[in-house]
C-alpha cells in the first residue's frame, strides 16, 4: 500500500507537468483556449446551479454540475489543444505517420513503407477495417506510389480490403487533421484472427527500412574484433 501511494504521489507531479507544458504548446497556435475552457466550465456550472435553484436542490445539482463541469473542460481542452498540434505538423513530412501512430487500439502502423527519392512517402495501417495506406507528398507523384504499393501487397493479402487516403486539401484528399476521423469511420470487415494473418504477412513481405540493403563484412579500418588498429611501421 505504502509503496502504491509513493507511485501514486510521484505520478501526479509529471502530469500536471504534463498538461501545464500541453497548455503552453496549445496557447501558442490558440491564444483564447483558456477563456474559451473557462468560459464552458463557468456556464455548465452556472446552468446546473440554476436548475438546481429552481427545484430547490442546488447542492445536489451544483456538486453534479461541477463534476460535469470539469469533464466539458477536459474535452474542449482535449480538441483545442488536438487541433493545434495538427496546425503545427501540417505540412512537414512524416506528420501523418504521427497521426497514425494515434488512430487508437487494434490498429498496427508501419511508417514508411514506400518512399521516392523527392521524399514522397506512403505509410500503412492494418485494423479491422482493412488495410490503409495514407501517402503524403505531390498528388500525382503519391497517387503512383499507392498504385505500386497496391500492385505489391496484393500478391500476399488477396482477400483483405485496402483502401487509400492522400493527405492534403485539395480535392478527393483528406485534410491531416480528418485522417483518424476517416480511418474511424470505415467498416469494419475483419475479425481479430484476419488482422493478425494479414499483419503475418505484410511483414514476411518486409517494407521499405528491413528491405535496405546494408553493407557486409566488417568495418572498414577495424580489426577482426572490431577495434580499430594504428598501421605499423
Amino acid at each position: 500500500m505504502a509503496r502504491k501511494e509513493n507511485a501514486d504521489t510521484a505520478a501526479n507531479p509529471g502530469r500536471l507537468k504534463q498538461i501545464a507544458l500541453t497548455y503552453k504548446m496549445t496557447r501558442r497556435a490558440d491564444s483564447k483556449v483558456g477563456l474559451v475552457v473557462a468560459g464552458v466550465g463557468i456556464v455548465t456550472f452556472g446552468v446546473f446551479l440554476a436548475v438546481g435553484f429552481l427545484i430547490n436542490h442546488p447542492i445536489y445539482l451544483g456538486i453534479l454540475g461541477f463534476i460535469l463541469a470539469f469533464l466539458a473542460m477536459a474535452i474542449v481542452f482535449g480538441r483545442r489543444a488536438e487541433r493545434a498540434a495538427f496546425g503545427q505538423m501540417e505540412g512537414q513530412p512524416g506528420a501523418a505517420a504521427a497521426v497514425l501512430e494515434n488512430v487508437g487500439r487494434g490498429w498496427t502502423t508501419t511508417p514508411a513503407v514506400a518512399m521516392n527519392r523527392n521524399q514522397d512517402v506512403v505509410h500503412r495501417a492494418v485494423g479491422k477495417a482493412g488495410i490503409v495506406l495514407v501517402g503524403e507528398g505531390n498528388p500525382n507523384r503519391v497517387k503512383g506510389l499507392l498504385a505500386a504499393e497496391k500492385k505489391r501487397m496484393a500478391r500476399i493479402v488477396v482477400d483483405v480490403p485496402v483502401h487509400d487516403i492522400i493527405v492534403g486539401d485539395g480535392e478527393g484528399q483528406v485534410p491531416l487533421k480528418k485522417v483518424r476521423t476517416t480511418m474511424l469511420k470505415l467498416p469494419r470487415v475483419l475479425a481479430g484472427p484476419q488482422v493478425t494473418a494479414a499483419n503475418d504477412r505484410l511483414r514476411a513481405m518486409g517494407d521499405l527500412m528491413s528491405n535496405m540493403p546494408l553493407p557486409k563484412g566488417p568495418l572498414p579500418g577495424r580489426g577482426a574484433r572490431g577495434q580499430s588498429r594504428p598501421p605499423r611501421g
